[in-house]
């Protein structure tokens, strides 16, 4: 965000403890979507196995791309939005594209035995909810922080808040959807899909009514509408409306194109997120605009980009091999009820719930006492922690044969240790971003932030294509052979460990760099 000198600092950034309404509206529809996304990704790894019948190898590739591209395309949505639709419009075309997709997806699983319908149906649902994203998820976080005046100490709190409406719809997701989907009959899965689709109807509907009255600046003028830079070029309202129309033609030429590559080669989605993760950054940094500080900020954002890969392709195994690892080898009877597998990704947000304040408080008691460690040295810590979780199920799983059923207590203890992690690293990224990005490229920032996050969720898919099989032959990973699920794990371990020691050797030069930040860290306070 742009500097601003003391004397113009609004003094009821560091007074107020209040919050707009509309950030409760955000809060809501955010709800909803994440409950849509999380709902759908439960049973996703389940179908792709148990109704279209992929391999363990071919399910993990596809999962990884698909979460992949969902944090790829803000990029499209982050520029569109700041150039020509503005946050509101796309917001509508986004939420509305993934309900859509969760019917297709419901059509799919309706009919499952008929393969061919079943499969295309699959993959155009898949496409319809990446682009969906894509104009949905950089907007509505960036309008969070658009709320507040610049540098208002209240944005720490907001996305904090934000960061809950995530996570309530993340918890009830996996329980809902995973009890009327993941039920083990292969036709129920439809359910989970048709509850999702209406979860994210619900979001949408939500934004439309409310956000004419409480999505607004200070002045009363609607936040998020059309930019007036771009208004003032158009010649009139019809060439404008032309232009949106040609690039809802380019986005839906886009979805198939995105369809045929999902279909037929893969390999393609590969090199278009490792590649767009190099030449993406050094586009925003050619910006010749961009003043010394505000490069050196996005510095700061793209270094911590580099790590944020590393603890996302650890983190997302939850819906992808550990998914997996809950169906099939862990004891999951739970007196006379046998525990769906789906509903484990229910622990980490609930943590997220339960958790978020009492970081909070610990933050601010540090950050009382001049101890509050710098939002880099943060993100080690939840670096860290991740691989103390895979260490732990390692420990678990150690000695155990292809047909053991380990207790639930070591996935249990696993999904805790990465919630602590979560809450070290991903809410305080997200406010990182908003705080150092320039305040003209805020969406566009934020789509460089989730790019991070889609490298991070592809790789994830590369890692989880190593879950070892009977009767197939061990996999390799640079070398090492897993040649069981107490290797698999390790690699785990070993990753998130090397980066997070790297972070720690130069967590205190990236926190010189960010020297406008107020406070030594970002610190999230859960208020009402």
């Amino acid at each position: 965000m742009q500097t601003i000198s003391a004397q113009t600092e609004p003094p009821l950034a560091a007074e107020s403890t209040s919050h707009p309404k509309g950030l409760y509206v955000l809060f809501t529809t955010e709800m909803w979507e994440r409950f849509s996304f999380y709902g759908m990704r439960a049973i996703m790894k389940l179908y792709m196995v148990k109704a279209l019948l992929f391999s363990e190898a071919d399910s993990s590739n596809l999962y990884g791309s698909y979460l992949g591209l969902v944090y790829l395309t803000p990029l499209l949505g982050g520029y569109i939005a700041d150039r020509y639709w503005g946050n509101r419009r796309s917001i509508m075309v986004g939420g509305l594209m993934m309900a859509l997709g969760q019917f297709v997806l419901f059509a799919s699983a309706s009919s499952y035995q008929n393969a061919s319908f079943a499969h295309m149906a699959f993959y155009i649902g898949l496409a319809l909810l990446i682009f969906g994203n894509g104009f949905f998820k950089p907007n509505i976080s960036s309008m969070v922080g658009n709320l507040y005046p610049p540098r208002d100490r209240r944005i720490d709190v907001a996305y904090t808040i934000f960061y809950m409406g995530i996570n309530l719809g993340a918890t009830f997701a996996p329980i809902v959807c995973g009890y009327f989907g993941d039920t083990g009959r292969p036709a129920d899965f439809k359910w989970g899909f048709l509850l999702a689709g209406i979860g994210m109807l619900l979001g949408t509907i939500t934004f439309e009514l409310l956000k004419g009255r409480f999505i607004v600046n200070a002045d009363g003028t609607p936040l998020g509408a059309r930019p007036e830079r771009r208004a003032v070029q158009t010649a009139s309202e019809s060439a404008g409306n032309t232009r949106n129309n040609l690039l809802l033609v380019a986005l839906f030429a886009g979805v198939f194109a995105l369809l045929y590559f999902l279909v037929l080669d893969q390999k393609i989605i590969d090199s278009l997120i490792y590649s767009a993760m190099v030449v993406v950054p050094i586009a925003v940094l050619s910006d010749k605009s961009l003043t010394p500080a505000e490069r050196r900020k996005i510095n700061v954002v793209l270094i911590l980009g580099f790590f944020v890969i590393f603890f996302w392709a650890a983190f997302e195994q939850a819906g992808n091999s550990l998914t997996t690892f809950a169906d099939k080898q862990t004891d999951r009877q739970l007196g006379n009820f046998l525990v769906p597998a789906s509903f484990f990704q229910t622990i980490n947000p609930f943590g997220i719930i339960i958790f978020a304040p009492v970081f909070a408080v610990l933050w601010t008691w540090l950050s009382k006492r001049g101890l509050e460690p710098s939002s880099p040295l943060k993100m080690a810590y939840g670096l860290a922690l991740l691989a103390v979780g895979y260490l732990v199920i390692a420990f678990g799983v150690n000695g155990a044969t292809a047909t053991t059923k380990v207790s639930m207590f070591w996935l249990t203890a696993m999904y805790l240790l990465h919630t602590f992690g979560e809450l070290c690293l991903s809410p305080i990224g997200l406010a990182l971003v908003n705080k150092l990005a320039p305040a003209r490229l805020a969406s566009l920032m934020m789509a460089v932030w989730f790019l991070a996050i889609a490298t991070g969720n592809k790789f994830s898919g590369t890692l989880g294509a190593l879950y070892p099989e009977p009767g197939k032959a061990a996999p390799h990973f640079l070398g090492f052979e897993i040649t069981g699920l107490y290797e698999f794990f390790m690699v785990f371990v070993v990753l998130c460990g090397a980066t997070a020691f790297l972070l720690l050797l130069i967590y205190r030069k990236l926190t010189k760099m960010m020297a406008d930040e107020p406070t030594a860290g970002v610190t999230p306070v859960v208020t009402a």
